[in-house]
């Protein structure tokens, strides 16, 4: 009876302070991802810092590229034609920022819609887990923590893996904005996300 209370409790804090779909007049700056959008997953080969440097780069070269793609398109279906036909430009920059840091291990560059993004707390919004449509950048093993973002609309002003702005993220040193994450963030969020999918699994 006990846990019953603490589960129906935990619901309803999930309910009225992390509205799924609706926006919190206290973060305005965050927004709802709507239902056709392209996202970008950069999957790095492992957790090891030279690893994550290495997709923060590729993150970097990639989106500032997509970016100038999309700026002007104002429909879904042509985001999608045109990110499909220039595949082989996004390859070839990823190609060529692992060439520059000295590596030679392999990637991919996958196009799909029904890539699997984890269940992500952000701000005042929960992003549920599922398959969405994407692009999948996989580098070496593919085994690190991804960072993700939707590039039509163009969002990516917004990192979603962390809940910083990419801008914000980069102008702190590494080492604190890892500890920031994990110090103030870590525990809500996984306190709400296995809440989240303990009632939805």
């Amino acid at each position: 009876m006990k846990n019953s209370w603490l589960l129906l409790l935990s619901l309803s804090i999930i309910i009225a302070v992390l509205p799924w779909g609706q926006q919190s007049k206290a973060q305005p700056e965050f927004q709802v991802i709507p239902d056709e959008a392209i996202r970008l997953r950069i999957l790095a080969d492992s957790n090891d810092e030279a690893d994550q440097k290495v997709k923060r780069k590729v993150r970097d070269e990639v989106n500032a590229e997509i970016t100038e793609w999309v700026e002007e398109l104002t429909s879904v279906e042509a985001a999608r034609e045109l990110i499909q036909s220039r595949l082989p430009e996004l390859e070839a920059i990823v190609g060529q920022t692992l060439e520059n840091e000295g590596l030679t291990q392999k990637y991919r560059v996958d196009y799909d819609s029904n890539v699997q993004f984890p269940t992500k707390l952000y701000g005042s919004f929960i992003y549920p887990a599922g398959e969405y449509e994407a692009i999948l950048i996989t580098l070496g093993e593919g085994k690190g923590d991804n960072w993700w973002c939707v590039l039509f609309p163009p969002l990516c002003f917004l990192d979603f893996s962390n809940g910083t702005s990419v801008a914000e993220a980069e102008e702190l040193p590494e080492d604190e904005t890892v500890e920031e994450e994990k110090e103030e963030d870590k525990e809500v969020e996984f306190f709400v996300v296995k809440i989240w999918e303990s009632i939805f699994s």
